[in-house]
């Protein structure tokens, strides 16, 4: 009981802190806003150029934060839970490098002067084109065949962006396509958000369904089995994990490009406070993942470094360490 009451704190502190960072987002920007006035006008339907700024600029984009952040942190708690591996991550499925080869081929081909959605479509069909190849690879496969297909597909995702890379015939495309490989919320609209949203909330859905299978493999996959959690199969628990995280993380990733760390670091900082429970670490990842973005995106906007910082270096740069940290803390707790 006491458990449960200090997971409902948790949630519940998680949730206050990306309610006030999704505030603050709002109101901090490279240009100072009169909140409410904007406000007032956006509401009331004026098109000024305060309620431009907030509501087509500052509020997609603090959408997209809290939604990728919380999708990468929730995929992470659940894939860590399903391989029984604290170094699981999304990037490990594949499909995020099958996102990003699907919008660096919208680069390569040009599609992107006809569409402002050209580029978030060609990254979503990637990510679905890389997830179905994946379950496709793994089929009732197990956990060992999982990460060897996702290891498999990573690399020849990653080896046909470098030769579309190699080959692109303007130097301004390859730019534009290192740019986005790096991973931003930059200039996204709600266009960007109506895209990301169905399959984030399909691919959230499949990875709760599954908590409580998750904790039952605590004990093995044979006891998970005893216990009545199918793991194999087409509605099993791998199928609902696997394609949840694909079809959650790739919609992401067409829109925001590649950001790591989060969907690896979130869990980790987390664990000890839930127990060590699967189930009770997803939701609080999911509330960490969005307030580590909403942070990030936060700080890369009022940072003075000449260009922008993208989002995903940010993310690297902060995530690395700490997790460096963390290694260095379970070393000398074991020795």
């Amino acid at each position: 009981m006491k458990s449960v009451s200090a997971n409902f704190l948790l949630n519940g502190a998680l949730a206050v802190a990306v309610a006030g960072l999704f505030c603050a987002s709002l109101m901090w920007g490279e240009t100072s806003l009169p909140f409410m006035d904007a406000l007032g006008d956006m509401a009331a339907g004026r098109h000024t150029a305060n309620a431009i700024i907030l509501g087509e600029l500052r509020l997609p984009r603090s959408l997209l934060a809290i939604m990728v952040g919380g999708t990468l942190g929730l995929s992470g708690a659940a894939l860590q839970g399903y391989l029984r591996n604290p170094l699981a991550d999304p990037g490990i499925l594949g499909v995020s490098g099958g996102a990003a080869l699907g919008a660096v081929l919208v680069f390569y081909t040009g599609l992107m002067q006809l569409s402002i959605v050209a580029l978030p479509l060609g990254g979503l069909i990637g990510a679905l084109a890389a997830a179905a190849t994946l379950m496709g690879l793994v089929g009732q496969g197990g956990t060992l065949v999982l990460l060897l297909a996702g290891a498999a597909l990573s690399s020849f995702t990653a080896a046909l962006t470098a030769l579309a890379l190699n080959l692109v015939p303007s130097p301004y495309a390859s730019f534009e396509i290192m740019h986005w490989l790096m991973g931003s919320l930059t200039d996204r609209t709600f266009t960007h958000v109506w895209i990301s949203l169905p399959g984030v909330i399909v691919g959230i859905a499949l990875m709760f369904s599954a908590a409580r299978a998750l904790d039952a493999l605590t004990l093995g996959e044979d006891v998970a089995e005893s216990l009545g959690f199918r793991l194999r199969g087409p509605w099993g628990v791998q199928t609902r994990i696997v394609l949840g995280a694909a079809l959650a993380v790739g919609s992401c990733v067409a829109v925001s490009g590649a950001i790591g760390f989060v969907g690896l670091v979130v869990p980790h900082l987390l664990r000890s406070l839930t127990g060590h429970q699967p189930s009770r670490l997803l939701l609080p990842s999911l509330l960490g993942g969005s307030c580590l973005l909403v942070l990030a995106d936060m700080v890369v906007r009022v940072v003075a470094v000449g260009p922008e910082l993208q989002l995903g270096v940010l993310t690297a740069l902060v995530g690395a360490p700490i997790f460096f940290a963390r290694v260095i803390m379970l070393k000398r707790s074991a020795s």
